[in-house]
């Protein structure tokens, strides 16, 4: 018995041990939900085998290498899903009435790392080649020309909010 004639702990002192323990448990939920955040925006987290790109465009100037001369805005988004066992990778264009085309026969380790041949229509996709997850321009093949930037800058640019006027190639 403690001196105050009751038994167990304050009744305070369980309200407050477990409130503490409500704030660790949102602590680590918010800890998790920023570093998910960071993940997606960082383009680490992907749907298995597929793997978007996304585009700028160079509005009221033109592109002399990754500089655009003018304003850098946001362009399409081309998404590859790698089909391993088919030996495939299918695309598309997200947004587009277009249907999405097939490259084939392709050597495929994963959704981040494939080859593909050229094909009867090489000039409908942007590249034949994922290495470490970014496209590979392949001089002397008749694909779409086009300037990545990361998902994050996409977003931005999309919202109208253009820092630089460079993308990654």
């Amino acid at each position: 018995m403690r001196a105050d004639n009751s038994e167990g702990p304050a009744v305070g002192a369980r309200a407050s041990d477990g409130s503490a323990k409500i704030h660790h448990w949102l602590y680590a939920i918010g800890g998790l939900l920023v570093l998910g955040g960071f993940a997606w925006v960082g383009d680490t987290i992907t749907l298995q085998n597929e793997r978007t790109v996304y585009t700028a465009q160079c509005a009221r100037g033109a592109w002399q290498g990754p500089h655009c001369s003018g304003d850098l805005v946001a362009g399409p988004r081309y998404r590859f899903r790698a089909l391993r066992i088919r030996g495939e990778v299918l695309f598309w264009t997200v947004g587009d009435t277009q249907p999405s085309g097939k490259l084939m026969p392709c050597a495929i380790a994963d959704g981040r790392n494939w080859t593909c041949d050229p094909g009867a229509d090489p000039g409908r996709t942007i590249t034949l080649q994922m290495s470490r997850g970014r496209p590979v321009n392949h001089p002397g093949v008749a694909s779409k020309p086009f300037h990545a930037v990361a998902k994050w800058r996409w977003w931005l640019l999309r919202g109208g909010i253009a820092l630089g006027n460079d993308a990654a190639n």
